[in-house]
């Protein structure tokens, strides 16, 4: 596009405009970032980025993340004037019931908003995993099927956050060339300005972990400077590069520029009247002068040329097309669920085992899969062997070492995942998935395909003692809205497990055993799918329903047996994951779970959320010990004679 400095300081002063209104309309909201961050934002979506606002979702666009989410009134801006669907009056019902733009963006509610961004550090480490998905597809299948840049905004508080530190890492040590973060260096935090709690050498910071640094200095409204200092990130390719520009919140307003009330909803009546007379603005909410929009309208469509002939390309490329359309999609090719393993009766495998058999079982027919452990690949399941490790010297490689990053690994995850092509693999100990808990919530509510695969599950962890064996976790992790907890109870529902995972179009929990597990009659048939149903029944009315998940249904059954034999009628059901259980029709919920039968649960853990299937529950409501896991479990109760101890006692 041809530039024209008066046309361009308007259209700059109209997004400033536009993110003092729509706080004000609202009376809430985030106004100073927006107004200081617009000359950048400005170049990056007229000058940089190539993107076509009438196909929003080309798969080779570049990616704009805004990390600190709460400028969100900057995006939604750009996202309206640039054209994609975002009307006036949806900027104008800013924060409001049931609109588009909410407080903080998310993505799949709003057209053009990439990753859901609001949690500091969050935006921050999808960016890294849309980087390693965008250099994995570009590897696997070239060029002409994906070439594109990642773009993100991060602030001071992205910077302070823990995940970013773990982001950053991971990002220089892997060299994501095509990785470019604009730090709004401003300076200022809620709580006043940032040096109260901050004295980080930013760029020394990223220099150490392999980032190119361009410390741009005081550049925030020189667009050519902006500009330059862009490009020559983009134009080192080995390395992710930061772009340090010293930026003043709130500018140009004559009161409240550089102070950090500004971060806030500091601009109403008087001060957005001095401040568009200080830009030359008219005194009138939304305006948009009809050469603005028209120019910004331009910028939106300038890539339309650009991405048709990049799609011929594509169309034109040998690349595996079946093969590509499974990454894209997020599924398998052909009959792909035919390749997962069947494990036969008596056989005894720990369900974390038995899950990655399963994974490694799907690997070619599932082309996506990608990822690993957090520094617990094979403890965890996750070894994608034979195909290569990514690296800066393979970038072909599925397998991906995460590092101790467990927080950081969610993050990065969920990029990978709503960049697409890529199924996102992530393992550790269940009891460290409270470290990534802000992750996964995301994922949840971003509905991200990332598959968490949580190993270690139970007490059963044993001589690690309570640290190491979770309790709460598993409750914790069933209570997300959205996230899909299934806690296998053998091999073959572990098996199942993973291709319901791979049908999910959102994140799914895989919870498993570290202990070897027997496995059953009756779970190869696949009725796991409906989240819970009868594993084991004599036929007729039951006296006694016994219910579990994970390691402890094998108990159940054993105590059933016991019971049995003592002349009681009694029906055992699997219940691996709730949530589907809770999708299917109340029939078939009562024909698992007879209203009016005395219902026992157990679980080694929390009893938190089981009375609503059962009337009594065998938990774990304290911390563990360290002894051997079959000790352990011993003095918890996890045994055939105390569920009898217990049946009984319900019984009477």
């Amino acid at each position: 596009m041809t530039t024209d400095p008066e046309l361009e300081q308007r259209a700059i002063n109209v997004i400033r405009g536009l993110s003092m209104d729509a706080p004000h309309a609202a009376s809430s909201g985030h106004q100073g970032t927006a107004m200081s961050l617009a000359p950048a934002a400005h170049v990056l979506w007229t000058r940089i980025m190539n993107y076509d606002a009438s196909a929003p979702d080309w798969a080779d666009r570049d990616r704009f993340i805004l990390s600190p989410g709460h400028a969100s009134i900057l995006l939604y801006s750009l996202l309206h004037l640039t054209g994609f669907g975002l009307t006036l009056d949806d900027l104008k019902d800013f924060r409001q019931w049931g609109s588009k733009t909410p407080g903080h963006p998310e993505v799949g509610h709003t057209t053009g908003v990439e990753v859901t961004t609001g949690p500091l550090g969050a935006g921050f480490s999808n960016g890294v995993g849309m980087a390693i998905a965008e250099e994995s597809l570009r590897a696997r299948f070239g060029a002409d099927l994906c070439d594109h840049y990642t773009y993100a905004f991060v602030s001071d508080g992205d910077l302070a956050e823990g995940i970013s530190h773990e982001a950053a890492s991971l990002a220089g040590h892997l060299g994501l060339g095509r990785l470019v973060y604009i730090y709004d260096d401003n300076h200022v935090s809620i709580d006043g300005h940032t040096e109260i709690a901050l004295s980080d050498d930013a760029a020394g910071r990223f220099r150490a972990y392999g980032w190119h640094v361009v410390e741009a200095g005081e550049i925030g409204e020189d667009l050519e400077a902006i500009e330059a200092a862009i490009n020559e990130a983009k134009a080192v390719t080995d390395k992710p590069s930061l772009v340090i520009i010293r930026t003043y919140i709130g500018v140009p307003s004559p009161d409240h520029t550089d102070d950090p009330h500004a971060h806030g909803y500091v601009f109403k009546d008087e001060q957005i009247t001095a401040t568009k007379a200080v830009m030359g603005l008219p005194d009138e909410p939304f305006h948009i002068p009809d050469d603005v929009l028209a120019y910004y309208r331009a910028a939106g469509t300038r890539g339309t040329a650009f991405r048709e002939a990049q799609e011929a390309k594509a169309a034109a490329s040998d690349a595996d097309k079946a093969v590509y359309d499974a990454c894209i999609g997020g599924t398998g090719v052909g009959d792909w669920a035919a390749d997962l393993p069947t494990f036969e009766v008596g056989e005894s495998i720990a369900t974390r085992k038995a899950g990655g058999k399963a994974m490694a079982a799907i690997l070619d027919s599932v082309p996506g899969i990608m990822g690993g452990g957090a520094d617990l690949t094979g403890n965890t399941g996750t070894t994608i062997a034979d195909r290569g490790v990514f690296s800066t010297d393979d970038r072909t490689g599925r397998q991906l070492f995460f590092g101790i990053r467990e927080h950081g690994m969610g993050g990065i995850m969920n990029g990978m995942a709503l960049h697409g092509g890529v199924i996102p693999v992530g393992g550790t100990f269940l009891v460290f998935s409270d470290y990534m808990r802000g992750a996964v919530r995301l994922a949840a509510l971003s509905g991200a395909k990332s598959i968490f695969v949580w190993t270690h599950d139970s007490i059963g962890v044993g001589e690690d003692g309570p640290t190491h064996q979770p309790v709460e976790q598993v409750a914790a992790l069933r209570a997300i809205p959205n996230l899909r907890v299934i806690r296998p109870a053998d091999a073959n529902e572990s098996s199942h497990a993973w291709r319901i995972a791979i049908e999910n179009d959102g994140p799914t929990a895989l919870i498993m055993s570290r202990q070897n597990l027997p496995v059953l009659e009756g779970t190869a048939a696949g009725a796991s799918d409906k989240g819970g149903y009868v594993l084991n029944d004599e036929g007729g009315d039951p006296d006694l329903v016994l219910v579990s998940a994970g390691s402890e249904v094998h108990h159940c059954v054993e105590a059933a047996a016991t019971l049995r034999a003592d002349g009681k009628t009694v029906r055992v059901v699997s219940l691996p994951c709730w949530d589907l259980f809770e999708a299917q029709s109340d029939d078939y919920r009562n024909s698992v779970l007879p209203a009016g039968v005395p219902t026992l649960a157990i679980e080694a853990g929390s009893s938190f959320g089981w009375y609503r299937w059962a009337d009594e529950v065998i938990s774990i409501e304290t911390f563990g010990s360290s002894a051997p896991g079959s000790r352990v479990m011993t003095e918890y109760g996890m045994t055939p004679d105390n569920i009898v101890a217990r049946a009984n006692t319900l019984l009477s």
